[in-house]
């Protein structure tokens, strides 16, 4: 790598940041992370930090997974890239393929097709829901279903059914055809109410309403987060994907579950469709399949989709879409190791107990510090909302969530932030000194804004 002096002084001078102003970016130029080990990582100046973030949702397993690395090596040795396009395909995109179906199963999931990420795992979901309507002799089945705080993704579809017009505005117009539910969000929503089950008993409703109104036969797939992530750690009441999944099932819409950052153990669930004891028609996947070491994603998809693609011997049927990097064999190599991984440590046990300790944590500081007016999470995935006044839960500025993350990050943990939320997803192998040390390291950040 080159040397610090080099990096310092080109950082951001040549690089656009996803998710970030380019100019802000050159004022204020980002974190050089230079190392990773264990549930650490270790920026430029050599300062070790508890990595809060999981890298980006994905490091699931910590940075010194030597299985995983071990299989990328070995595979690059044996054969670092072979298309999987039709006539051609590798052994480790097979032996995953039945890895994930054997690991899917309770789920209802008996087929993969691999991608390259999230933002493409989405991408394909909404495509093949449309493409199985037409085969089925319904073409108008178009239109989208999605929760607004919702994220699944960048591309112009996964823009398009997200929540947040942060990802949409500048980039309108987007996909024609999608419809945008309330967020099952306690703390704001236009329910006048913070009880969830009222919230999801109204969201349903609002699902059930928009049907009539746009009629069945003109929807395709319902698109939904089991738990909210980007959005701010949205957690749902537990109704409310099964009766949107019964909705669903009544009136032959598709039920695509967006398990890009809930699948392979973050919720305590070894899923978070099962968490909720929803079997979807469709999953994706992402993040933690790999352990954030390969770009790679999955789309699992369901036998009451796959019967009908296999049964069809007509043009329509042939699948007219996918990736350069689709079932790449060092990323699937990575994925099976990940996954063996994944099973022999039973993440999902110690996620579901260190993420009791984090929330109880979290409501502690709420308790001791005004600054915070709300605080979610369900397993590894928390939210700490951050208001000036919570009263009228008016969100604080960018200046003081700013010295939040200073603060904590002097304190020797990584958060990240967004919006007027600080968001944790930790690696899920940390231990419960781990967790006290990202407690100790918030409550040093609440004081540095001054409350």
């Amino acid at each position: 790598m080159a040397d610090s002096n080099f990096l310092t002084e080109h950082n951001a001078r040549h690089v656009w940041h996803p998710m970030a102003h380019p100019a802000e970016m050159r004022a204020n130029p980002p974190v050089i992370i230079s190392g990773g080990e264990g549930t650490e990582i270790i920026d430029i100046d050599g300062k070790r930090l508890l990595d809060g973030v999981g890298g980006l949702w994905n490091v699931n397993l910590g940075y010194s997974c030597d299985p995983v690395k071990q299989a990328i090596t070995a595979q690059l040795n044996e054969l670092p890239y072979y298309s999987a396009f039709r006539g051609t395909t590798n052994g480790p995109l097979i032996e995953l393929s039945v890895a994930l179906a054997e690991f899917f199963a309770p789920d209802g999931m008996v087929r993969s097709f691999f991608t390259s990420g999230g933002s493409d795992s989405v991408e394909t979901a909404l495509r093949l829901a449309r493409q199985f309507h037409k085969l089925n002799g319904q073409a108008e089945r178009t239109k989208f279903v999605s929760l607004k705080k919702g994220y699944h993704g960048t591309h112009f579809g996964g823009a398009s059914v997200n929540g947040n017009q942060n990802f949409r505005r500048a980039y309108e117009p987007l996909l024609p055809g999608t419809i945008h539910l309330a967020a099952p969000y306690a703390y704001r929503n236009p329910f006048n109410t913070d009880d969830p089950k009222v919230i999801a008993e109204c969201i349903v409703q609002q699902f059930a309403d928009e049907i009539a109104f746009h009629g069945a036969d003109t929807i395709a797939a319902l698109i939904m987060e089991p738990v909210l992530g980007a959005g701010g750690v949205i957690v749902p009441h537990e109704g409310l994907m099964p009766s949107l999944r019964s909705l669903c099932d009544k009136h032959g819409i598709l039920l695509i579950a967006d398990e890009v950052i809930t699948a392979f153990g973050r919720t305590g669930a070894w899923s978070g469709s099962r968490l909720w004891g929803v079997k979807p028609d469709l999953m994706c996947t992402a993040k933690a399949i790999t352990n954030g070491y390969f770009p790679f994603g999955a789309v699992m998809i369901g036998s009451r989709v796959a019967d009908v693609f296999e049964a069809d011997r007509t043009a329509m049927g042939s699948i007219g879409h996918g990736y350069t990097y689709s079932g790449h064999p060092v990323g699937a190599a990575a994925a099976i190791a990940c996954l063996a991984e994944t099973i022999k440590k039973d993440l999902p046990s110690n996620a579901a107990a260190r993420g009791v300790e984090l929330f109880d944590g979290l409501e502690a500081l709420k308790e001791r510090y005004p600054l915070v007016g709300d605080v979610r999470g369900m397993g590894l995935m928390c939210a700490m909302e951050l208001v000036s006044n919570r009263e009228d839960k008016t969100p604080v500025g960018k200046d003081t969530v700013a010295k939040v993350y200073k603060g904590a990050y002097e304190a020797g943990v990584m958060v990240r932030t967004s919006g007027n939320n600080i968001i944790l997803s930790p690696t899920l192998i940390i231990t419960s000194q781990d967790v006290a040390r990202i407690l100790e390291a918030l409550q040093a950040g609440l004081k540095a804004a001054g409350n």
